[in-house]
């Protein structure tokens, strides 16, 4: 097939997202595909601006990539760093590619990838994609309705409330909650932008630093506990795996760096809490009606309650990701699964 792989965009998770995109690319190609890995903002624009051909030479058009940096990109820096400067989120050519591709490969992450506005736009176009919808993919990167929505299936989830800029309760006492307290970005992901608080004064430090990425953020308990994931494919749970950060949470830092963090996949747990995080990953795709694949993040405190953090519906997709351990936990290799992706999206189109 020719496929797409489409990354990058305008969003704090934009570095990520080449990683994702190159290494899915490169699966792709071993399985056989003719793949270009494409900058959604960037786009791509060669000399002639002919288009005609440009799967046979894939490889020539891809983007480069160099990998991930410690901190979040600059998108000030992106966006003045295009050629001609529109404000369109689909850089030149884009659409034209991806409507020429048997299928495009989201590998998208954040805003303007999961926020279901591209899947939005390639439905319009009736460009193929894979993963779930764009009104799913909506309902589940607003972690604010994301947790009604729990809450309204009975899948636990820490309490909390969503605050507006214009309207922000930045004293602790209006809030009706008490520190320690978890605030982060309505809208963000690879936790850019999340900090705990223990005092009044960092909490408010923290809603200044979370509204200067977006205009609405969540403020919820803090859960002190052990940190799991659970992919999910067409409503069926895959093996829990744990993520122990050597020092503090999983943020951002300790979500790329090297090292950072232990993975281990099957996570070791009783087995009757294995089964109900499973139960509870399952329920929570269906309740945002996350078709093909998706994961969900759990917390596991002291008396081993469970909680239900938020979905991720283009989770990252690296050999090393989570995701994709937890499919090789079952025997699926990782060019194997990105195969499997293809497919199953595929069915949407049947």
């Amino acid at each position: 097939m020719n496929i797409v792989v489409l990354a990058g965009g305008l969003s704090t998770e934009r570095d990520v997202s080449f990683v994702t995109g190159n290494e899915v690319a490169k699966a792709l190609r071993k399985n056989g595909h003719q793949v270009i890995l494409l900058d959604l903002f960037m786009g791509y624009r060669d000399r002639e601006e002919n288009l005609e051909g440009i799967f046979e030479r894939s490889l020539a058009a891809s983007v480069q990539v160099t990998g991930i940096t410690g901190t979040a990109p600059d998108l000030e820096q992106v966006k003045k760093s295009r050629k001609d400067q529109s404000p369109c989120l689909f850089g030149p050519n884009v659409i034209a590619m991806c409507r020429m591709a048997d299928i495009v490969f989201l590998a998208l992450h954040g805003e303007n990838g999961e926020d279901g506005r591209v899947q939005a736009a390639f439905d319009l176009y009736g460009i193929k994609y894979t993963g779930t919808g764009y009104l799913s993919s909506a309902l589940a990167m607003d972690k604010g309705l994301a947790k009604r929505l729990f809450a309204a299936n009975h899948i636990p989830t820490p309490s909390g409330i969503t605050l507006k800029k214009e309207e922000a309760k930045w004293e602790l006492k209006d809030t009706g909650l008490a520190v320690p307290l978890v605030v982060k970005p309505c809208r963000g992901g690879s936790s850019v932008g999340v900090s705990i608080v223990y005092t009044e004064e960092a909490y408010q430090k923290a809603l200044q630093d979370a509204f200067q990425l977006e205009d609405e953020v969540v403020v919820e308990a803090y859960i002190k506990g052990r940190e799991f994931s659970v992919g999910v494919m067409e409503f069926r749970a895959l093996p829990v795996i744990e993520i122990a950060p050597k020092e503090g949470f999983y943020d951002y830092k300790n979500k790329y760096a090297k090292g950072s963090s232990v993975e281990t996949c099957p996570a070791k747990l009783p087995e009757e809490i294995t089964e109900k995080m499973q139960q509870y990953a399952r329920e929570a795709a269906k309740a945002l009606d996350l078709y093909t694949y998706s994961r969900m993040d759990f917390l596991l405190d002291e008396e081993n309650h469970i909680y239900c953090l938020e979905a991720n519906t283009l989770p990252g997709m690296t050999p090393t990701s989570l995701l994709p351990q937890e499919a090789m936990a079952e025997g699926m290799d990782f060019p194997q699964l990105c195969e499997h992706i293809i497919q199953i999206s595929l069915k949407k189109y049947e």
